[in-house]
């Protein structure tokens, strides 16, 4: 079994949701999710950086953007064959390409989606 670590923003209301997407889909529980939002849990690499982009280490291997993305989803049955495609060096840098773009607009969709959380 692959050995699968992944460092997510706990703070950050978009990843809150994506990783508990992510933990109800890991069944086999073969992803090992550390949130470094606090300041607490080892990170293997500067905790900005961590918060900055999304992490994953896969059998060792550090990986961000896309491919720790790509990376997740092969650790995930049903999202599988989507983390495989991504294995190709095209597919890869077209979703690296729409994860950046993400990146430019995810604080204006932090700032909306905390203020969803309030009025609930």
């Amino acid at each position: 079994m692959t050995s699968l670590t992944v460092w997510h923003d706990g703070g950050c209301p978009l990843c809150r949701r994506e990783i508990a997407a992510m933990r109800r889909l890991d069944r086999r529980g073969a992803i090992e999710f550390v949130d470094v939002s606090d300041g607490a849990s080892a990170c293997p690499i500067d905790r900005d950086a961590l918060l900055a982009r999304f992490h994953a280490r896969e059998d060792g291997r550090m990986l961000s953007g896309a491919a720790a993305f790509a990376a997740m989803w092969r650790a995930i049955p049903l999202l599988r064959p989507l983390g495989l495609a991504a294995r190709n060096p095209l597919v890869l840098a077209g979703l690296e390409r729409a994860y950046r773009r993400f990146l430019r607009v995810r604080p204006r969709l932090q700032f909306l989606a905390r203020k969803l959380e309030r009025a609930r």
